[in-house]
């Protein structure tokens, strides 16, 4: 251990011998965490004078958080599995104060109300890098009155006062009708505030519910903000497409991929006796987006865009009853339903034990006055879903399905909320400890796949995707859509390898076994230039297959009717993904269009595989790439029994290809048909799964932006082979 110790130090020594400043993050307490106990080493190892007076230490964390702060796929992974899932956890805390007696309710203090918010918060700053402690980043919870705009950006939420109780916070000292919370994460950006009720605030009154309808009139405004910031980036239109007064404030924080939009009505004076002022109403909601750039046909560059709001899972509405008489009168409305005879609406029954059965209830509008406004929805229509299996299934089916009328193509109406609760009941049948996250994310954030399927692309690169590929990118459709007639392309075959894979004689045998079946031009790369492929000359000599193949269409002869086929032979240090690129970026439109890539098959020598110490050597497995290679041939030791320098080769090419096929053929000579089927497949590159996975791979490959992964190798090698058993 020692041993390794002192060698990491000669390392560091080494590294920064040409430098005079070293670049270290520095803890949160102001001093170095990692290389205190080990200065009076690297005294001794860093030649002359003292190692730690000879360069300059700078503090790099906040440049290391702009790297850390980008948001990738794996990173979201986490957000999602750890921060979220915290989050998440402080808010339940937060309901579980209101799970009690309403004498116990009243007597809640905002002090007990926000203490998981602020515990979480606080104990979280101590290995925080953020610093922002504007109001907009730390937790509150206000009841009623005390909820003014003066209370809310005071910031001092650290110690609230234990005064403030929930029967005393309301218009002249009654109970309060409302109160706002907010919690953030001391350690990421997610954050968001809510305003919730006490009391039956959905009661008509002048026409206007008050508090609850502007609310939800604010929370409607957030969600068409953060569609407007998704579409557009612009935090000046997503204000100028929303209501503003005096009495309204949009707060947008755009500092960095994750965001959060504020909106707050504050001050809202009381129209009933003008008693003052009933308080203010916050909401607020952290969201995810994500661009991608989009090539047209006509060559202009446009933008799909998506976005996440990771804050979903938090209730946006919730009302407890804290006098009696509510209660009361809560209590004698659910017996008189008991005993209505009324069709409530039509009951989806598929007479299984698998299946979610659903009952929608269709309302008219003149009842929208009655419902709290957090039922009220565009098509008025609600939606009870019961698990099958269940108590309360029984006791609906026996007791109120009378009450409905039948319907099994009722799910032809609704069919997406049918299927997110069937698929949250699959997943219920989970064993407890396999189904949290999904149980949660089905729930809590519905839009997820897709958002997850169009991260990932747009994430990669800021390269521009074809129009034409980006359904099959975005699992949208399972084809790719061309108009254009296939059967009138020239297919091109490429076969590649390393120098010695002998794949120029698998070429000879394909053209002398499929003779009869078309015409085959062969292109070989020119051997002579000092460039493994040269695009300029590869496109030249489409322009010539093609302008040859115009002046033959005329001639009637069997022959010339037979269709062409391509084979490329590029034996060498050569990057497939070139070859695609001059294709795809042929300066002729019409040469491109006519050609079209088949498959790519690589040849594999196994003795000619290995350099000197068991190297494989350059460009081998970037030859056997997922998204472009479909075949693998093999054209030696085909002929022993479970070779093992063979299987050793295979299980590798197979850890960096999952999805390619192993062929055998000794020599170049190919013994089954399925085989080369195969290697003359003519839609085996332009397969979906193939596709998306060259976008990922291959960022900018369809406008030859993705550059080449190695330096030009020459052919002039003098090497080792190894040829012995592994």
């Amino acid at each position: 251990y020692f041993q390794i110790k002192i060698l990491s130090f000669f390392s560091f020594v080494d590294m920064v011998r040409d430098c005079s400043r070293i670049g270290i993050p520095f803890s949160s307490q102001g001093h170095l965490q990692i290389f205190d106990m080990f200065w009076f080493a690297l005294e001794g190892i860093g030649g002359d004078g003292f190692f730690t007076m000879k360069y300059e230490l700078m503090d790099v964390s906040l440049d290391l958080w702009k790297a850390y702060s980008k948001v990738d796929p794996n990173s979201l992974e986490s957000l999602l599995d750890e921060d979220l899932m915290t989050f998440e956890h402080q808010w339940a805390n937060f309901f579980a104060n209101f799970d009690t007696e309403i004498p116990f309710m009243l007597e809640l203090s905002e002090s007990q109300t926000g203490e998981p918010f602020r515990s979480y918060f606080s104990h979280g700053l101590i290995s925080s890098h953020i610093t922002d402690n504007s109001p907009s980043r730390q937790p509150f919870a206000l009841f009623g009155t005390h909820s003014s705009r003066e209370n809310l950006n005071s910031g001092n939420f650290s110690f609230p006062s234990e005064g403030h109780l929930l029967r005393n916070t309301g218009l002249a000292g009654s109970i309060a009708k409302h109160m706002v919370v907010q919690c953030v994460s001391p350690k990421g950006p997610l954050a968001c505030s809510r305003t919730y009720f006490f009391g039956a605030t959905h009661t008509p009154y002048l026409g206007n519910k008050l508090l609850s309808q502007i609310y939800f009139a604010v929370v409607e405004a957030v969600l068409a903000g953060i569609e407007t910031f998704s579409k557009t980036s612009h935090v000046t239109k997503v204000g100028a497409s929303l209501l503003t007064t005096e009495r309204l404030l949009l707060a947008c924080n755009p500092g960095g991929p994750q965001l959060t939009v504020t909106m707050a009505v504050y001050d809202i004076p009381d129209l009933l006796a003008g008693r003052g002022c009933l308080g203010s109403v916050v909401f607020s909601e952290s969201f995810l987006t994500s661009q991608i750039l989009v090539k047209e046909k006509d060559g202009s560059i446009s933008t799909e865009t998506s976005y996440l709001v990771l804050t979903a899972a938090i209730p946006r509405s919730a009302s407890w009853l804290v006098e009696e008489n509510e209660v009361k009168l809560s209590e004698r409305a659910q017996q008189i339903l008991k005993v209505c005879v009324t069709k409530l609406g039509v009951f989806l029954f598929l007479d299984s034990t698998s299946v979610v059965a659903s009952l929608f209830i269709e309302y008219k509008p003149s009842l929208l006055p009655h419902l709290p406004v957090q039922l009220h929805t565009p098509n008025n229509v609600l939606m009870i879903a019961v698990f099958p299996k269940s108590a309360l299934y029984k006791a609906f089916y026996s007791q109120v399905t009378s009450a409905v009328l039948w319907a099994k193509q009722f799910i032809s109406v609704l069919p997406f909320r049918h299927s997110n609760m069937q698929k949250l009941f699959e997943v219920l049948s989970y064993p407890a400890g396999e189904r949290w996250n999904q149980v949660r994310l089905l729930t809590s954030l519905p839009d997820l796949a897709s958002f997850l399927q169009h991260f990932t692309i747009s994430s990669v690169s800021q390269e521009p995707v074809m129009r034409l590929h980006l359904p099959v990118l975005l699992q949208q459709t399972e084809d790719i859509p061309n108009n254009e007639k296939e059967n009138d392309k020239v297919v091109i075959t490429i076969l590649t390898g390393l120098p010695g894979c002998q794949s120029s004689e698998l070429c000879s045998f394909l053209v002398t076994f499929n003779k009869e079946y078309g015409r085959w031009l062969v292109y070989r790369q020119t051997m002579d230039s000092p460039e493994c492929f040269s695009a300029a000359h590869f496109q030249k000599y489409l322009s010539g297959v093609l302008g040859s193949q115009h002046s033959r269409s005329s001639r009637p002869s069997a022959y010339h009717r037979k269709k062409v086929r391509l084979l490329v032979v590029l034996q060498g240090y050569t990057d497939v993904i070139d070859v695609v690129q001059a294709l795809q970026t042929h300066p002729d439109a019409d040469v491109k269009a006519s050609f079209a890539i088949g498959a790519i098959t690589t040849c594999v020598e196994p003795l000619s595989s290995y350099m000197e110490h068991r190297f494989l050597f350059p460009k081998f497995l970037d030859q056997c790439s997922q998204g472009l290679v479909s075949n693998v041939v093999f054209t030696s030791h085909t002929t022993e029994q479970r070779s093992p320098l063979l299987v050793q080769l295979q299980k590798l090419i197979r850890a960096a290809n999952s999805s390619v096929s192993f062929i055998l053929a000794e020599n170049g000579i190919v013994t089954r048909n399925e085989d080369i089927e195969l290697i003359l497949s003519e839609n085996s590159f332009s397969d979906p799964q193939m596709l998306a996975t060259r976008y990922l791979m291959y960022p900018g490959w369809q406008v030859s932006l993705f550059g080449k992964i190695f330096e030009p190798v020459t052919f002039n090698m003098c090497t080792n082979m190894y040829t012995g058993s592994p």
